[in-house]
């Protein structure tokens, strides 16, 4: 783990598994928190699904692989997969720099509107990682 202060973007909602959802206007951006890429460190892999594919909420989507693990990517919430992040396999490491904007995952049309809701705020997601009670 770096020194470096974790961003907890309020624009987006997060799972306890450490990914974030942002709606965009008809489909929602997928990627992992600031803190999920800290804790990886220096990311050499990213596997994503296919555009077409249907992800499910909880469910395992992807894989990230760092010089530390490889650690599956779940999907915060259901649907069809509309676009994935193509720059992504040529540059990996931008899930380090930029974890919140260029190093996003995949764009998805969610399947059920409700699934956002049952995902945590900035805050809550915060609190909970420094309370210890995900990890």
């Amino acid at each position: 783990m770096s020194d470096k202060k974790i961003v907890y973007a309020t624009d987006r909602k997060y799972a306890e598994s450490h990914e974030w959802a942002k709606p965009e206007g008809d489909l929602v951006v997928i990627g992992i928190s600031d803190y999920a890429q800290d804790q990886l460190g220096d990311v050499v892999f990213v596997e994503l699904p296919s555009v077409g594919a249907t992800v499910s909420a909880g469910k395992t989507f992807g894989v990230v692989e760092s010089v530390k693990a490889a650690s599956d990517v779940y999907a915060p919430i259901s649907g069809a997969v509309a676009e994935i992040n193509e720059s992504l396999k040529e540059h990996p490491e931008t899930v380090n720099k930029d974890a919140f904007n260029a190093g996003w995952f995949i764009k998805v049309r969610p399947s059920n509107a409700g699934e956002m809701e049952k995902l945590f705020d900035a805050a809550t997601y915060q609190g909970k990682i420094e309370a210890g009670e995900i990890h």
